[in-house]
């Protein structure tokens, strides 16, 4: 990676256990995909409802060659999300996805639709 990854934490205090834990997985990241360019993870507590605990939401831009990846994970039905490591974790599988479709469509893998006649 070019840059540093930046992260940062939005009306929740900072946790260097949850900064480490997504650091190894911009490195995991990296690893699949050695082209990353930059990547700016969000973590954030928008939610405090009194029945039940924080709902945590993690926005992840990664910076491509030719392109840009965003990834947001908002908790709004998922209450498996009051867990911050369960938040990240699913928000970076769906940037593994996303960087597969990706480089599927870098390498012309994916097929297009036929026209009508």
């Amino acid at each position: 990676m070019q840059v540093e990854p930046q992260i940062k934490f939005r009306n929740m205090e900072p946790s260097d256990a949850v900064e480490t834990a997504i650091r190894d997985k911009v490195a995991k990241l990296e690893k699949y995909y050695d082209q990353v360019v930059a990547c700016h993870v969000v973590v954030e507590a928008p939610h405090q409802h009194q029945h039940q605990g924080k709902l945590y939401s993690v926005h992840i831009d990664i910076t491509l060659p030719q392109g840009k990846v965003v990834v947001s994970r908002d908790p709004q039905k998922d209450h498996s999300h009051e867990d911050v490591y369960v938040a990240v974790r699913d928000a970076f599988d769906a940037a593994y996805r996303q960087l597969e479709d990706y480089q599927r469509r870098q390498r012309g893998d994916v097929k297009g639709h036929s026209q009508p006649k």
